[in-house]
């Protein structure tokens, strides 16, 4: 079993720093730093996370190479020229890898630290699948989002669209109005910066995941029903 002591005292320092200097030299003269406060215990949470997730039948899954995304920024198409991101960030997914839907995303920078369970963007078959079910079974919407309500999570109605998709204007009831303008499905969860250098970040996480269960349940059973491409 892996097992996950924190993040390093330095963590956040440390992003604080690069956020300084941008700087590929600086960065170079301070990679053993960065190793040792952030990516090997990020591998670490993930592999830890993959292991308890298991144990609860979550179906979610990663390890150190390829479940954490790079600190370098992708410069080629942005005016911002900035080589490094100031955070740092893994997905666990079905499969292990960063193409799957129904994802368990970590985040932690210096603008905020948080997970989320999410359907992002899912591909067209399956948005307009998760649209119609919940314009032709409301009742099962409705449930997973009482359910979520209380574990104390709501889903997150950020980027929706302005207009419903004609297909559903039919659908006049706020709350599903609302949840078919939907372009994602996420609810999240803010981590207190001060407790990321504590083993403890573990449990709350698991706890997190087992308390947003129900929207990955509900989005798993849509997703059955969509053809694979």
């Amino acid at each position: 079993m892996a097992t996950f002591e924190g993040f390093g005292e330095k963590a956040i320092p440390f992003l604080k720093a690069l956020d300084f200097h941008q700087s590929r030299e600086w960065f170079h003269e301070n990679r053993d730093l960065f190793e040792h406060e952030l990516k090997e215990p990020l591998g670490d949470l993930v592999e830890v996370l993959t292991d308890r997730f298991a144990v609860e039948g979550l179906g979610l899954k990663g390890d150190r190479k390829k479940s954490l995304f790079r600190i370098n920024r992708d410069v080629r198409f942005s005016k911002d020229k900035r080589p490094y991101n100031t955070h740092l960030s893994a997905i666990l997914s079905p499969d292990g890898s960063k193409m799957e839907q129904g994802v368990f995303f970590l985040y932690f920078g210096l603008d905020r630290c948080f997970a989320g369970l999410a359907w992002w963007q899912p591909a067209k078959a399956l948005l307009r699948a998760m649209r119609h079910a919940i314009a032709t079974r409301p009742g099962e919407f409705r449930t997973m989002v009482r359910a979520l309500g209380r574990n104390g999570l709501a889903l997150d109605g950020q980027e929706a669209l302005k207009r419903m998709p004609p297909e559903f204007k039919h659908v006049t009831d706020a709350d599903l109005a609302e949840a078919i303008r939907s372009r994602h499905f996420i609810v999240r969860h803010e981590i207190d910066p001060a407790g990321i250098c504590k083993p403890e970040l573990a449990d709350e996480l698991l706890g997190f995941a087992l308390r947003a269960r129900p929207l990955l349940d509900w989005g798993r059973a849509i997703e059955r029903t969509v053809p694979p491409v």
